[in-house]
């Protein structure tokens, strides 16, 4: 345990200093990642007549062609785009051989019949049980995988001590992540007209080995039954993969005036 600790520090300690590096010569929104959760095989949680894995693909394909659409400059590359299963480590790996400026995850939330809203995630340790227990929720994807125990370094998604670990991974990014986290629940909210619980922290595996600024976006429930009507609606896709892009453009637009100065 203290030389994987050890170990830890260290890898964290180069993280730090990549985005530093990072931070002083990168200016530009080049490349996006967009991670539509789950797939396949796993089908994430569920409503009383759809399932999170096609929501999440649903937005995050509408999500491109707006991008693809608005942003012709910016490259757009796809984890999944049809319902397959793709594990969590190699979502990140996609982002990170592609050298990607930012990676979007896509999700739908679960919990009690009266929760509604969205939220939007960046790692970091998590604050309250409930950030806790939705990490938890869509870290189990990782037990449909044969060797997750090689891939995760021995991470248990149930095991609360393991977050506190792997927390660190993203600090060098958070910064740009909550910045983008901030701007997608404010497009929500005023643009929208969605119910924001707000911009959160807690540990997805999902981004914990992406090396560039990354988020989870949980859509709404699915558990709540006006919800689910709501994230099944294709106009109401559209609104939100518009809300999602039009952050994009304002943070991309602040990236790179601050590249000018």
């Amino acid at each position: 345990m203290k030389k994987s600790v050890i170990n830890l520090g260290i890898l964290f300690i180069l993280v730090i200093c990549s985005g530093q590096l990072l931070a002083q010569t990168s200016y530009k929104l080049k490349t996006i990642v967009i991670d539509a959760g789950h797939g396949g095989k796993d089908p994430g949680c569920s409503g009383k007549f759809s399932k999170e894995k096609h929501v999440a693909l649903a937005v995050s394909l509408e999500l491109g062609r707006i991008i693809k659409e608005n942003l012709p400059g910016v490259k757009v590359i796809y984890t999944r785009k049809t319902d397959t299963f793709i594990e969590l480590h190699e979502r990140a790996n996609i982002a990170n051989k592609n050298n990607a400026d930012l990676f979007i995850s896509i999700h739908c939330n679960a919990g009690p019949h009266y929760f509604r809203g969205s939220e939007t995630y960046a790692m970091g340790l998590h604050k309250t049980r409930g950030n806790l227990d939705v990490a938890i929720r869509e870290n189990e994807s990782i037990l449909q995988e044969e060797n997750y125990l090689d891939n995760y370094e021995g991470f248990d998604p149930s095991s609360t001590e393991g977050y506190i670990l792997f927390s660190l991974m993203q600090n060098a990014y958070l910064a740009n992540s909550l910045n983008i986290a901030n701007k997608i629940e404010l497009q929500f909210k005023n643009r929208i007209n969605r119910h924001s619980r707000g911009v959160k922290q807690a540990g997805f595996l999902v981004l914990w080995k992406t090396s560039m600024p990354s988020i989870l976006v949980e859509l709404g429930f699915l558990t709540n039954e006006k919800e689910e009507i709501f994230l099944n609606n294709k106009k109401n896709q559209v609104y939100l993969a518009s809300g999602i892009y039009r952050a994009i453009k304002v943070y991309k637009q602040e990236l790179e005036q601050i590249g000018q100065e």
